[in-house]
């Protein structure tokens, strides 16, 4: 459904879609629906009390956001573990986040460090996980942990650059709370503090490596086969 269309719709078919939205993003954010299950508009439409049109309408936003697949002929599912989609995203980061970190660690000044410390403060501090927000990492973490890699990155004053980070980790949220959960012994927090270090230590071939390895085993955890949800 493309803006327009949204936007000439009556303001109460708007507000009910907006938050159809809002709820079948959060639930599939939360695992609610298992990686590849049918989202059939039938049953939603009833489940939420609304029209059919106002559920189809909501799933074709979470589809634009890469949280849903539209098949053809057979309606609507939450991505499969097994999509490539997924390592051709974790492949295009692991090419160019690293490359725009270097950048970062030889071009950021003071301002940037301490944006970088404090950012990795908001980070460690902030619980990974709740019980009002399902098995998948939390919103506040969330954001903590995007704010924190998106500050390391942001010393190469590159906005291009910068922007392309920003389309790639909205494009991941979704494999990044899956991949936690199919490796629930990785040190994420580890992983971190090294690239903090790191940069702040001005290594900028150990923060590249650090972050390439890091991009990859989150990758790794949704195609081995030995770890299950």
């Amino acid at each position: 459904m493309t803006e327009t269309a949204t936007s000439s719709a009556p303001p109460g078919k708007r507000m009910l879609s907006e938050q159809v939205y809002a709820r079948l993003r959060n639930a599939i954010m939360r695992g609610d629906y298992a990686p590849g299950e049918p989202l059939k508009p039938q049953d939603l439409a009833k489940e939420q009390g609304v029209s059919l049109a106002v559920v189809r309408e909501a799933l074709v936003r979470v589809v634009g956001d890469g949280l849903a697949d539209r098949l053809h002929n057979r309606g609507f599912a939450v991505p499969a573990y097994s999509d490539q989609r997924w390592q051709e995203i974790a492949e295009a980061r692991r090419t160019i986040e690293p490359v725009i970190l270097r950048m970062s660690v030889e071009r950021g000044d003071v301002d940037w460090e301490a944006r970088v410390r404090a950012a990795h403060h908001r980070l460690a501090r902030t619980p990974a996980y709740t019980p009002e927000e399902g098995k998948y990492y939390s919103e506040a973490w969330s954001e903590a942990h995007r704010v924190f890699h998106r500050t390391l990155l942001e010393g190469c004053g590159n906005a291009v650059l910068l922007e392309s980070f920003d389309r790639l980790w909205t494009a991941s949220e979704l494999t990044r709370r899956w991949a936690a959960h199919r490796d629930p012994g990785r040190d994420g927090a580890d992983e971190h503090r090294r690239l903090e270090e790191a940069a702040l230590a001005r290594d900028a071939d150990t923060a590249a490596a650090v972050l390439a390895r890091h991009l990859t085993l989150t990758a790794t955890a949704l195609t081995d086969p030995a770890r299950r949800p």
